[in-house]
């Protein structure tokens, strides 16, 4: 069938691939322009360990095999099934996965790929990692603050800031929080366009986006294309009215390339290849119809199994037959002769070493990272009202109890339960401490790995955000309602000692939940955890507070009994005299 009859066209922008700019990769600050990226004969293979725990299996998966490339300033979309493999290839290239494994030369305008790429380069994750807590605006500065030289003025960081927002149609939303997913999604673009890096990665952008927050994200990502960006996304079948702006398209299955060239000529190619087209059809639809090999009938329940497995089988060979005829296709000869022009005869350093840098020092990082997590504090009004609410009527409660007990033995023990439900106060209330970490794991693997920061900077900067307001406060607050309606002593040490140890309860407890949730991935088994230690923490704590009140009401008696007895001895002695 020839594609001349076909009545679809795809368009493309008309550029010059091959006019390579002259651009040295290691260093950060010369990647602002136009930049070409080719990879030659990627494989990737991992790890994997399966079995039970003493008795684990392992054995080497080899993930891509063999994949050869260039894409340069424009839209470069990789498709391909729900195998993982279109995802990984993206990943892979954007120096977001274990070099280990990896095997190939990827460069970028010609040269090898600097060791920091990741940091030169955007990359948007499929799942958002913007704050929704603050406004649009303030996550575009703290990615500005720290992703921007200390030489770029606060005017340049602002100029960068309000051209990111027009060309994003965001000056109308720059005040209001990301709640939505397309608003995140548009807030995740802004904050990498800010850098203004010349390639950017996306993974799955329109993944669990309605048709038009879809047009309008592939309407922004054309718009960057044009003025010269190279955008490389993975995408799961697009629309028409989405596909028809691709300027390059990569096919991978099963790991391997059942495609790479212009967008507009794929469908002559499978076409040319004596696959049916039908003019109603979807190219996107019918490019992963053909790498799935069809559907396969399934009319008989008790076959399902059988049918699975066929299907799995026939899978494997048409991947195998369509990575074989790329391999032998005029459009693969082409891309080679380009790759070996590229590569030439130099010789690259092959070392696989990785590694994250930052622009901005310490002090500097630590400041912002404070500043959005007290923002991030005061994005939960109700959470604040409610926590302070409660702090204010316990502490009437307990200080008003203090005041009416009285100082004789029977009332110690009360002392000693009150005392204990002070210590199960502040033990409950930073259980949640663990949660700190876990809950941003992926916003901070995602930032860290683009160098906003240091990890150093990232974890003293979120403890003191955690420590004062959420920790001291609430501490300071408790103790001083208490130690005042109690009637205790009106001296400064006895009042600063009293703070004192239950600021070092909270922070006791707290540590202990951080150190828990260190080791953990998800929030809910560090407080499992804890809540089961304090469980059986307290009732020993209660039983020692018991027993030591007992003691101390003996202690006087026993000392009285004893004077009892040592004067009725005197007493008796001086009658036997």
């Amino acid at each position: 069938m020839s594609s001349s009859n076909d009545p679809i066209v795809i368009p493309m922008i008309e550029r010059r691939q091959g006019d390579l700019p002259e651009t040295n990769t290691s260093d950060p600050e010369t990647l602002t322009k136009e930049a070409v990226l080719s990879f030659h004969n990627i494989s990737y293979r991992e790890t994997v360990q399966s079995g039970f725990p003493l008795r684990q299996q392992t054995r080497v998966m080899e993930r891509l095999s063999s994949i050869s490339g260039i894409m340069g300033p424009g839209l470069n979309a990789i498709m391909g099934p729900q195998d993982g493999s279109r995802s990984l290839l993206l990943d892979v290239l954007a120096a977001r996965r274990d070099p280990c494994g990896l095997s190939g030369d990827i460069l970028i305008n010609g040269k090898p790929r600097p060791a920091n790429f990741k940091c030169t380069s955007g990359y948007i994750p499929q799942n958002d990692v913007v704050l929704g807590t603050v406004t649009v605006r303030d996550n575009l500065e703290f990615s500005a603050a720290l992703r921007l030289p200390m030489t770029v003025t606060r005017d340049e960081k602002r100029r960068r800031i309000n051209e990111v927002l027009e060309l994003l149609h965001l000056e109308k939303e720059q005040n209001v929080k990301p709640r939505s997913k397309g608003l995140r999604k548009r807030t995740s673009i802004a904050m990498e366009l800010v850098t203004e890096h010349p390639i950017l990665f996306l993974d799955d952008p329109t993944t669990g986006l309605d048709l038009r927050t879809t047009t309008d994200v592939i309407s922004i990502l054309r718009r960057m294309s044009m003025k010269g960006k190279t955008i490389i996304f993975s995408i799961n079948q697009p629309q028409y009215s989405i596909f028809r702006f691709f300027d390059s398209l990569t096919l991978v299955a099963s790991g391997k390339l059942m495609f790479h060239g212009p967008a507009r000529d794929a469908l002559e190619y499978f076409t040319s290849a004596g696959y049916q087209y039908e003019s109603h059809n979807n190219p996107a639809d019918f490019f992963l119809d053909v790498i799935n090999g069809g559907f396969p009938d399934t009319e008989e329940d008790g076959h399902e199994a059988d049918e699975n497995e066929e299907f799995v089988e026939r899978q494997h060979q048409v991947t195998g037959k369509l990575a074989n005829m790329y391999a032998q296709s005029p459009l693969h000869s082409a891309t080679r002769a380009r790759l070996d022009q590229l590569l030439g005869e130099q010789k690259l350093d092959r070392s696989s070493a990785v590694e994250t840098t930052c622009v901005t020092p310490f002090w500097h990082q630590l400041g912002w990272i404070t500043r959005r997590s007290f923002k991030n504090f005061l994005g939960f009004p109700w959470v604040t009202t409610i926590q302070v609410i409660i702090i204010v009527i316990l502490a009437v409660v307990v200080g008003t109890a203090f005041r009416l007990l009285q100082n004789v033995c029977t009332e110690l023990q009360m002392r000693a339960i009150l005392i204990l439900l002070l210590t199960g106060f502040q033990c409950i209330t930073s259980v949640t401490a663990g949660e700190l970490f876990v809950i941003d794991q992926d916003r901070f693997l995602h930032e860290h790995t683009s160098g906003y920061y240091r990890v150093s900077s990232y974890f003293f900067g979120k403890l003191l955000a955690e420590l004062i307001p959420r920790r001291l406060l609430p501490s300071t607050i408790f103790t001083l309602i208490t130690y005042f309606i109690a009637g205790l002593r009106t001296s400064v040490r006895g009042f600063f000692t009293m703070t004192f140890t239950i600021m070092m309860l909270a922070y006791s407890a707290s540590s202990l939940s951080l150190s828990l949730g260190a080791g953990e991935n998800v929030a809910a088994i560090t407080t499992l955890l804890v809540t089961i230690y304090f469980v059986f923490m307290l009732p020993a704590l209660f039983g020692l507070t018991v027993a030591s009140a007992m003691w101390s009401c003996l202690i006087p008696k026993f000392h009285m009994h004893l004077q009892q007895f040592q004067s009725s001895l005197k007493t008796s002695e001086l009658r036997q005299r």
